[in-house]
């Protein structure tokens, strides 16, 4: 069995994370999708709110488990028993950065892989960062993310504001 990790923030998950999401399940027999609870990010969501949304949005997709995780992705793969990592690429800069982390993974456990997906290009531009910053500043994201992320992104700034 085929188990792999596509390992995020999704803070908050988008069309683009969803398409590398169904694109990557079709090629393991399962892809667990990790939510990483990184304390050095300010999150919108929390790490509760951010799986409960990608479990809501994944639910038609199949083959896919949703898990929260802190740490190194290495110690995650061993925990999950997943031999390989997935990885979207946007740009030639998202590369730099990946290839290290590959390598460094592979070094720390050899016998994990790393695959790379090129993003669609639909969403080659989209990142959670940017759809926040649009959210925030009162733009229409309903292209970037499901309807049900837009209107917890639209609840969150909705509270803060208050």
């Amino acid at each position: 069995m085929l188990r792999a990790i596509y390992p995020g923030s999704f803070d908050p998950v988008t069309f683009g994370h969803l398409d590398m999401i169904r694109r990557s399940s079709s090629l393991v027999d399962e892809l667990i999708v990790g939510v990483l609870n990184n304390n050095a990010k300010s999150p919108l969501f929390s790490v509760e709110e951010r799986v409960k949304i990608l479990k809501e949005v994944t639910e038609n997709i199949p083959k896919v488990k949703v898990v929260p995780f802190e740490g190194l992705l290495v110690e995650f793969a061993r925990k999950m028993d997943a031999r390989m990592i997935i990885r979207g690429l946007r740009a030639i800069t998202d590369f730099e950065y990946e290839l290290q982390m590959a390598q460094t993974n592979h070094k720390m456990e050899p016998q994990l892989e790393t695959a790379f997906l090129t993003t669609n290009l639909a969403y080659s531009y989209l990142s959670s960062t940017i759809v926040k910053e649009v959210a925030a500043f009162g733009g229409n994201i309903s292209q970037f993310v499901p309807e049900i992320v837009e209107k917890r992104i639209q609840e969150k700034i909705n509270k803060r504001r208050v």
